[in-house]
């Protein structure tokens, strides 16, 4: 009779063990998630709802690229449009804590960060006399990454990423 308990406990732990990297193993967005939308003419707001999360901290990150439109202004200030911008790159964080982590489920809301200034033959000006400033982005793709941070230092690693998927827009 007590070898069958030992058995049981030692069963019930290796269980409970394996349930906990198992839940974050199936990190997943839920159906109609995310959601993007134009924020502003330089920021992307991306929004949903994600499953299958361990009780940790969770850092959602958005990375986002997009076409500018760019006005160039020469060293005299005449105005004229970019002719061949290149791309732009702009990102945004969230931190959820693991106390509105509920039954794996938690809701985000990311907008990306402004971009930053650019030179003016980044903004397809003649030359870099000119000066480029980005008007508004036609996002063309965004990349969202989910962490938990699993070993509670506060800090999110590459072998803490749950979910990594990215997104023509």
């Amino acid at each position: 009779m007590r070898k069958l308990g030992i058995i049981a406990v030692l069963s019930l732990m290796a269980l409970a063990l394996a349930a906990v990297p198992a839940l974050a193993a199936k990190a997943h967005f839920k159906p109609g998630s995310p959601q993007f939308t134009q924020a502003s003419d330089t920021t992307l707001d991306a929004s949903g709802y994600l499953a299958g999360l361990g009780n940790y901290t969770t850092l959602v990150q958005v990375d986002a690229t997009g076409t500018p439109d760019v006005t160039c202004t020469s060293p005299g200030g005449n105005e004229s449009p970019g002719q061949n911008p290149g791309s732009v790159d702009v990102s945004g964080a969230q931190t959820i804590p693991a106390t509105d982590v509920k039954n794996g489920n938690i809701f985000f809301d990311v907008v990306t960060e402004e971009p930053g200034a650019i030179t003016g033959k980044q903004g397809g000006c003649p030359n870099n006399n000119w000066s480029a400033t980005i008007n508004s982005i036609d996002f063309t793709s965004a990349t969202v990454y989910v962490y938990q941070d699993f070993n509670g230092d506060g800090t999110f690693s590459a072998n803490e990423l749950v979910l990594k998927k990215t997104y023509t827009l």
